[in-house]
């Protein structure tokens, strides 16, 4: 199975998979490749797959990415082969990506199980992007405007998540509960990339 789980900026998908992953919950995590600089703390391979404009240019024109966009002026993209192999091993394949990649997702392999992160309420969300003080207040600005229009997009996911301040661990519990349940689905989902 194939979970792509997004939401607004700030909203804490890297800190659902990290706890994810520290659980050993039985997936393959896809990493996300980008454009951006790396931040301080993130390691490359991990956090994001980091490469060069000009070679991810080259993974568009060869058409190795199952999603990309131009987020904020970096791109961001999503390898495909890495999901396939997850897939053809029978291992569940994770993928985070913003709205954008989502809905491009959604159109190539609509049987995914498409998971949307919220906030508690906007102002939890400010305060977040704020706090993790990686912005500038350019980028602040435009991503806080942006959140509003990513979530009234929550009607194309198939489940969402209220990711409350200090309460990770439900957050990931819900999100166990609903890959457990499709796991358990009669009718399985079948997807093809």
């Amino acid at each position: 199975m194939l979970a792509v789980i997004s939401g607004p900026s700030g909203v804490g998908k890297d800190a659902v998979l990290g706890l994810l992953r520290s659980k050993a919950f039985p997936a393959a995590f896809i990493t996300t490749m980008t454009t951006r600089a790396k931040r301080a703390g993130e390691t490359d391979g991990v956090d994001y797959i980091f490469i060069s404009k000009d070679k991810f240019q080259t993974l568009i024109e060869r058409r190795e990415l199952l999603e990309w966009a131009n987020v904020y002026g970096n791109y961001y993209g999503v390898p495909k082969e890495p999901v396939r192999q997850a897939l053809r091993a029978g291992r569940n394949a994770i993928v985070k990506v913003d709205v954008q990649g989502a809905a491009s997702i959604k159109k190539i392999a609509p049987e995914a199980v498409f998971i949307f992160l919220l906030p508690s309420c906007f102002e939890e969300l400010s305060a977040r992007l704020e706090k993790r003080l990686t912005e500038s207040p350019e980028t602040l600005k435009r991503r806080l405007a942006t959140a509003p229009e990513e979530i009234e997009q929550i009607g194309e996911f198939d489940y969402f998540v209220i990711n409350r301040e200090g309460e990770l661990d439900r957050s990931v519990a819900e999100i166990e509960a609903i890959i457990t349940a499709e796991k358990c689905r009669v009718k399985p989902r079948r997807i093809e990339i």
